[in-house]
């Protein structure tokens, strides 16, 4: 999961934050008032002092939306895998991450940064069982917490622990998968499972970069999840890589066609 994802959106989706505006997001939240920017240490308080109820807010929708909305599996590779003592990450695409955390697996890592977004996410996974897995903040006056995060993460799935991951954040393009999850899967051994939800009814915020999807009280989320795709001895991580987009985009073209984007580029089948 990258950084800067899971609930960010939901949790600051008052207009404006999903396009990088914080100051109309702040505003729209009530911290800000009218005129009054990030910079000045009044708003800057206002923020901090709002960022655990919108955090704790957003906990609360994703419980509700659990609570209320049925959950559909269909071609679920995991008992198979469990059985065989197999280890798995998820792989979703940054537009289906609420329906992701709706239904998550207990236990399941994920990458969350040390950011003012990384704290929105963090209760909303942890009502849900997911593992926050922080980085450290800066080390020789660098940046270092993406790189402890995903070591930490690495060290969570060799404990026999599944791990997620939004595959095309947190910027996109959507639907081009990163390398983090073939890098994951290469050093760990883990076996990626692309996952598609679909919710029966559900909002999409159109003028997001991901189309962020949000499913609606009292529908159905339907998991669509693919075949378990392994690492090849001698792989590049890069041919590794487009073989998960290519699976991922594929599946998403086959349960969700109104929603799915052309491929990126031209990708090899798993």
């Amino acid at each position: 999961m990258c950084g800067e994802c899971i609930l960010a959106e939901c949790g600051r989706s008052f207009e404006g934050a999903h396009h990088g505006d914080k100051d109309v997001c702040w505003r729209n939240a009530g911290g800000l008032p009218s005129g009054q920017t990030l910079g000045n240490d009044s708003g800057a308080t206002h923020v901090k002092l709002l960022t655990p109820l919108i955090a704790w807010s957003a906990a609360l929708a994703i419980t509700l939306l659990r609570m209320l909305c049925r959950i559909r599996c269909h071609a679920d590779p995991r008992p198979e895998l469990r059985a065989a003592g197999e280890p798995y990450i998820y792989s979703v695409l940054h537009a289906h991450q609420v329906a992701a955390v709706i239904d998550g697996e207990p236990g399941t890592g994920a990458m969350v940064s040390r950011s003012r977004d990384g704290e929105l996410i963090v209760p909303g996974l942890r009502v849900r069982g997911i593992v926050p897995v922080r980085g450290s903040s800066h080390r020789n006056g660098k940046d270092r917490g993406g790189m402890t995060a995903f070591n930490a993460l690495v060290e969570h799935v060799q404990g026999g622990r599944p791990a997620y991951l939004a595959v095309d954040g947190p910027r996109g393009p959507r639907n081009h998968v990163n390398k983090g999850i073939a890098l994951l899967s290469q050093k760990t051994g883990a076996a990626v499972i692309n996952i598609v939800p679909v919710p029966t009814r559900r909002w999409i915020l159109s003028r997001a970069w991901d189309r962020l999807q949000i499913p609606k009280p009292f529908s159905t989320i339907h998991f669509h999840f693919g075949e378990p795709i392994r690492p090849r001895a001698g792989e590049d991580v890069e041919l590794y890589r487009r073989r998960i987009e290519a699976a991922l985009n594929a599946l998403e073209a086959e349960h969700d066609p109104g929603e799915a984007r052309p491929s990126v580029q031209e990708t090899p089948t798993p």
